[in-house]
Order: structure tokens, then sequence, then C-alpha cells
């Protein structure tokens, strides 16, 4: 794998966070991977993915303002940066020419 790679989770979470926007933070980023993709992350998985991400330099955080709902505190919100976009056009590019000729197949299969 290059360098700008992704892994499968990291590129359900840059989706995630791609959708969501504004609105990206880790409740809501979870709630999405589970209703687009039924699949099921934990608050550390999805933490230490971000995290990752963020090093990469493939997102970036900034704190919300702080609220009486949370107690206080303020929420984590992402973005998603340029580089970030181009690692999820390239795994996009990747399983479109990965899947070219046997999408027939594949749909067969799961019939």
């Amino acid at each position: 794998m290059g360098k700008s790679s992704i892994g499968d989770l990291e590129q359900l979470i840059l989706l995630a966070v791609f959708r969501l926007r504004d609105d990206a933070y880790g409740t809501r980023i979870r709630q999405e991977i589970q209703d687009r993709a039924n699949r099921t992350c934990s608050f550390g998985a999805l933490y230490t993915t971000l995290e990752r991400l963020e090093e990469k330099g493939l997102v970036s955080s900034r704190l919300g303002e702080a609220t009486p709902e949370r107690g206080g505190r303020a929420k984590k919100h992402f973005k998603v940066e340029a580089s970030g976009a181009m690692a999820l056009r390239q795994a996009y590019q990747a399983t479109i020419n990965m899947a070219a000729g046997i999408e027939d197949a594949l749909l067969e299969g799961a019939r």
C-alpha cells in the first residue's frame, strides 16, 4: 500500500465526515457509519482512527462551543482536508477499477 492508501475503517470514517460536513462529530459520525454501512464502530476505534487520520493530515479538528446539554463540554468537529478527499478519490477509483467487468457477477452472487 502506498503512503496515501487508506484502510476500510478509515475510508468509512472519511466518507461519514465528508457527508456530515459541519455536523461531523463523534456521535454523528458513528451513527452515520451504522446507518449507511450497517457497521458498528466503538467510540474507541472511532477516535483512534480519527486521531490517525488527523496525524496523516487527512482530517482536521476544531472544538465547538460548550453546551449545557453536554455538561459544559465542547464537541470536537472534524473536517476532511484536500489530502483526505484525494485519498477517498483514489480508494473509490481503485474499487471501480477492481470491479470493472464483474459487476453483473457480483450482483448475481448477492442474490
